[in-house]
């Protein structure tokens, strides 16, 4: 018998509940995982293209060997198993708030979950992304080669109010403060490209360009599109 639905956990966070959930999608006869937040939806692996074009992309503008990469937001992993699959990429941290997200993966229970944990380049790590970009980095810290962030809806729409500020040009002067030489910010956006927000890129980083991002939709029949910005200082 195939059971149609499946809660693999629930846990309350600060921003509400979190529960993952598997399915299996009617309509194309297919296993799905599925994150929710509360009542909304944040992520399905029937839409994972963006988020792996989020590492591509990223990682296709930055230059060098023996790359350290950040990524800001762990999600079901399809962003930071991109960029383990460059062979340039020698250390892999990634940045979770909520420890329940760390903790599926390293119970293994997403797809993604075995060959994360499994590479010995990959650290997960239990932190707040924006209050890291936001603290001023002393001599031992680490600069990064990319950073590659997967974690509000657009730069409009964000998961909490305090996550607005890494937006602005402040916030991204922060952010590039932990970034090598020549290293690549990118992000990930639900919204259609962001003129405003191109304009802040711009006046912090050397280049910026917005890539759109499309996409077979099966539940629709139809193309989705998301944004991926990249930026290089």
């Amino acid at each position: 018998m195939i059971v149609r639905f499946e809660e693999l956990d629930w846990q309350p966070t600060p921003m509400g509940d979190l529960t993952l959930r598997r399915r299996i999608e009617p309509t194309l006869g297919v296993e799905v995982f599925e994150v929710k937040l509360g009542e909304e939806f944040l992520m399905s692996s029937l839409f994972t293209v963006a988020e792996e074009e989020l590492a591509h992309l990223g990682l296709a503008a930055t230059e060098g060997d023996e790359l350290a990469v950040l990524v800001g937001g762990l999600g079901l992993g399809y962003t930071a198993l991109a960029a383990l699959a460059d062979p340039r990429v020698h250390a892999l941290t990634v940045v979770d708030a909520l420890p329940t997200v760390i903790d599926w993966h390293q119970r293994g229970l997403l797809p993604t979950s075995s060959a994360l944990t499994g590479d010995a380049r990959t650290r997960l790590q239990a932190d707040d992304f924006f209050a890291l970009m936001r603290a001023e980095p002393t001599p031992d810290s680490p600069r990064y080669d990319a950073i590659l962030v997967d974690i509000d809806h657009s730069p409009r729409h964000q998961l909490d109010p305090s996550h607005a500020d890494l937006y602005t040009v402040s916030g991204l002067q922060a952010l590039a403060r932990h970034l090598q030489v020549g290293g690549i910010f990118a992000l990930w956006s639900d919204d259609p490209p962001d003129d405003d927000f191109l304009a802040s890129l711009g006046s912090v980083f050397v280049t910026s360009t917005a890539h759109v991002i499309s996409f077979d939709n099966p539940l629709t029949g139809g193309a989705s599109t998301n944004t991926v910005y990249v930026t290089t200082t």
